[in-house]
């Protein structure tokens, strides 16, 4: 479980959004003004694959507006990402993804954030990184579960406020809703105002 600890770090060979292939790619050099996503999926060339990272691709100007870099991993080689970014997505290809990709070929990455199968392929893990490299929240979903970007977007804006503010996000919270004092008082405040709405 690594909420609450540092998120390992490491140095690989990746793709970058622009289709160059660096082969000292590093996590930390790599964290936004206010931290990452990093998330990873099973391999190139696959069926939910492709949904997830277009979707990232498609919200990654929104995470980089708050501060946050997105950055895939799969235990595919560069060559292998490279090529399915240079696919067209109607001939089953991602085009040209708006993010870095990152080769994890021995496995070890996925390894050291548990999230490698049967010594396989890694399970659709997401992990949002601070910028001073602490997991704050991570989802881990099974092969056949996609996932939601824009969750993971709403889980960006919950730590920014509550590194700006000191508050807390109760349920639902969303960017511009109040958020709550963390005493007895500023609950039983927030919860006499909102008890209907949760």
């Amino acid at each position: 479980m690594l909420v609450t600890k540092k998120a390992p770090d490491f140095t690989a060979t990746a793709v970058l959004a622009d289709g160059s292939i660096v082969e000292d790619f590093n996590l930390y050099k790599n964290l936004g003004e206010k931290g990452a996503v990093l998330f990873f999926y099973p391999l190139d060339f696959t069926f939910v694959c492709p949904s997830e990272i277009i979707a990232f691709s498609h919200r990654a100007k929104e995470f980089r507006e708050r501060g946050i870099n997105v950055i895939g991993c799969s235990i595919d080689s560069q060559f292998s990402h490279f090529a399915w970014r240079e696919t067209p997505v109607e001939k089953g290809g991602i085009g040209r993804v708006d993010m870095p990709l990152v080769a994890d070929l021995n496995k070890q990455i996925a390894r050291d954030y548990d999230v490698l199968l049967n010594e396989s392929v890694a399970l659709r893990g997401s992990f949002l990184i601070d910028a001073d490299g602490t997991v704050r929240h991570a989802v881990i979903n099974d092969l056949p579960l996609g996932r939601n970007i824009d969750e993971m977007i709403r889980m960006v804006d919950t730590m920014l406020f509550t590194n700006e503010y000191g508050e807390v996000c109760p349920a639902g919270w969303n960017k511009g809703d109040e958020g709550m004092k963390a005493d007895t008082a500023g609950v039983a405040d927030y919860l006499a105002k909102h008890e209907k709405d949760l």
